[in-house]
């Protein structure tokens, strides 16, 4: 029986080994990409390190890491818009639906489809530098955890695509673009799956077009986004318009396409009908004489594309086409143009959801502590204006467990605050009602490599104790301090599960373009015990920083949970105004520091959409002693305990069932 369990011990490790290859090659500058040789399979993991050197004519070396972004990145035409020249770039598959992605000088990623794995220099064609870039690749097998086999897939019908208009029009009433594509998912897997693709969000305004401009040149990032013109389906203008574009060209050349929320679902999925049309250059507008943009008249094109580039995400299930009953092969736009197409309706199945294990819906329990327990206290309402879906308040409501201990990361400037600990009410609730160990750990405004330190340290030294794991909550720019934790400095050994909420995940634009915003405030509020390094602080929140360890750290080591935070112009403090009026350009879905893209860990369970400005979650400013702090913070009052409450409710039963 021994021998029999050696034997198979050294056959997993022989297979294994056999599962991992390893190749070394080197990336010259005289080509954007280069081919590896290395085919990968949906679901293998790749990890890419680099070393060396390349030298730009006029410029410093750079490593992999690529040249600080300047204001002549701009109008050059790069792979991967956000990263300098000079990074080292890959993709997967030389379909040209294939978008690039950062590698830099270290990287970890899982292919989400079958395709060769190409590296390259984030440079335009005309760039010619010397030297070059050792790179490792290294490619562990692995498994597709979901696949069209083992996915229920919702069915199209017949009746319900002849139910959706056959065109847009415009604002007089004319017809236009052909609806060539129908979306079957939710708006989150929606949005997820579109910025995966490389697709940008359009501005809705000429307003819009003015403030996401100023974020986006502040920042140095090539504006792709000018706004498109508004057509009218389902009785309403789009819903979302999203664009891809090279910077330098975007004017005259573009992919493009709107979608409209349709007014039915699919076995509860929501449905979205899209419009997609491929700008090519100018054109009279044969209604004004005024100058428009030229479409691709070979609209099926730019319906295959889109239905390409989504696939490439990995997070597609299904591809399929129907025809409508009442269509066409030919007609014109509404100024004019002529174009033509197969007739065919593009129908694309996302996957569904992540759900949790235990099949509990998290707003309905945040209503249910809410209306049941109100920890808080006070008068409060209807659960839906805290929390977005929240309506169901009769869930039984069994006490805390204490299985795990609790840890609080506040985000930037908590330091300054003194008096206005993150989740106040929620620590002292969960202690004196449940007996839950609960903890806060007062963070620096330092970089989240130096913070990760600190909080690794203090996991290790509490841990010393047999007292269980901890569910560790993030708050704000503590969520991406305690992922470095997780990630870099082994302080997954003592976490059960991580929660974002309004985490800094990705990073934020503010960071970018505002970067005296906190020094503003301290002086504005007189903040005199704040702690850290504020520029190191902003600096490990921008854009580029948090997509680089993303990329590096595409997977948190333990199971992952994300609440975001959205707020309206009349539920956000006067504080957050600036920022949130900035914030506005980009979408709907803000609070005032963060966009929701980059408010959701990767890989995570999202939880839902607290409807709060970023202050109002989390820190309780409308208990604060200084009156300058409570007219500045002005629209806090929330129930965060009901909400820490839930969440550690949520997290302990689901973790059970994992």
């Amino acid at each position: 029986m021994l021998l029999t369990r050696i034997s198979a011990l050294l056959f997993a490790a022989a297979m294994a080994l056999s599962a991992q290859t390893s190749k070394q090659l080197d990336i010259s500058g005289a080509n954007i990409w280069t081919d590896t040789g290395v085919d990968l399979k949906p679901g293998d993991t790749v990890k890419i390190t680099a070393t060396g050197q390349l030298q730009y004519m006029g410029a410093k070396p750079c490593g992999p890491e690529g040249l600080s972004r300047g204001w002549a990145d701009l109008i050059r035409q790069l792979p991967v818009n956000e990263a300098g020249r000079g990074t080292l770039v890959g993709r997967i598959s030389d379909n040209p639906a294939a978008r690039a992605f950062l590698v830099g000088p270290k990287a970890e990623r899982r292919a989400p489809v079958a395709g060769r794995l190409f590296l390259g220099v984030n440079q335009g064609a005309n760039d010619q530098p010397s030297g070059t870039y050792h790179v490792t690749v290294e490619v562990t097998a692995g498994t597709v955890t979901s696949t069209p086999a083992n996915v229920k897939v919702p069915q199209m019908t017949q009746a319900l695509l002849d139910g959706v208009p056959v065109r847009v029009e415009d604002a007089q009433g004319n017809p236009g673009d052909r609806v060539n594509f129908i979306i079957v998912g939710s708006q989150s897997k929606v949005e997820a799956a579109f910025r995966a693709a490389g697709w940008v969000t359009v501005d809705k305004s000429k307003k819009d077009a003015v403030l996401r401009g100023l974020l986006s040149s502040v920042s140095k990032e090539a504006y792709v986004t000018m706004p498109m013109s508004e057509l009218m389906l389902f009785g309403r203008i789009q819903d979302y318009g999203y664009a891809q574009g090279d910077p330098i060209r975007v004017v005259a050349s573009r992919h493009h396409f709107r979608i409209w929320k349709a007014p039915f679902t699919v076995e509860g999925q929501t449905v979205w009908a899209g419009a997609g049309t491929h700008d090519i250059g100018f054109d009279k507008d044969q209604r004004n004489g005024k100058l428009t943009h030229k479409i691709d008249p070979d609209t099926d094109g730019e319906r295959d594309y889109i239905g390409q580039s989504l696939q490439q995400t990995g997070m597609v299930v299904k591809l399929d086409y129907m025809r409508a009953a009442k269509t066409f092969e030919s007609a014109k736009t509404a100024h004019g143009e002529e174009f033509r197409t197969d007739g065919r309706t593009l129908i694309v199945y996302l996957q569904p959801d992540q759900t949790s294990t235990s099949g509990i819906a998290f707003p309905d329990l945040f209503c249910s502590v809410l209306t049941q327990k109100n920890p808080d206290g006070g008068a409060w309402g209807a659960c839906d204006q805290f929390f977005e879906g929240a309506s169901k308040s009769d869930m039984k409501l069994d006490a805390v467990s204490t299985k795990y201990r609790v840890l609080i990361v506040p985000g930037f400037m908590s330091s300054c605050f003194s008096d206005s600990p993150a989740f106040q009410e929620g620590q002292k609730s969960l202690k004196e009602q449940y007996g839950v160990n609960v903890a806060l750990l007062q963070v620096p405004n330092d970089g989240s490599e130096s913070n990760a330190k600190m909080i690794a340290s203090y996991l290790a030294e509490q841990s010393k104790s047999d007292a269980g794991k901890w569910i560790v909550v993030g708050y704000s720019k503590g969520a991406p301090d305690v992922m470095t934790a997780l990630a870099q400095e082994n302080a997954a050994q003592y976490v059960a599960a991580f929660v974002s909420v309004a985490g800094a995940v990705g990073g934020s634009p503010i960071a970018d373009a505002l970067p005296a915003a906190a020094d503003q405030w301290i002086r504005q509020y007189n903040m005199k015990g704040c702690q850290g390094d504020t520029a190191a602080g902003f600096k490990s929140l921008q854009r580029s920083v948090r997509a680089a360890f993303l990329a590096a750290n595409p997977r948190m080591p333990v199971p992952s949970y994300s609440i975001v935070t959205k707020s309206q112009k009349t539920n956000t403090s006067k504080a957050l105004m600036q920022t949130w009026q900035l914030l506005s350009a980009y979408g709907p879905v803000q609070d005032g520091q963060l966009l929701q893209q980059d408010a959701v860990a990767p890989d995570s369970t999202v939880l839902g959409i607290a409807l709060a400005d970023h202050f109002a979650v989390a820190l309780p400013f409308d208990k604060s002693s200084d009156s300058a702090i409570r007219g500045g913070m002005d629209k806090t009052r929330y129930p965060r305990a009901a909400l820490l409450e839930a969440i550690v409710r949520y997290v302990s039963t689901d973790l059970g069932g994992k």
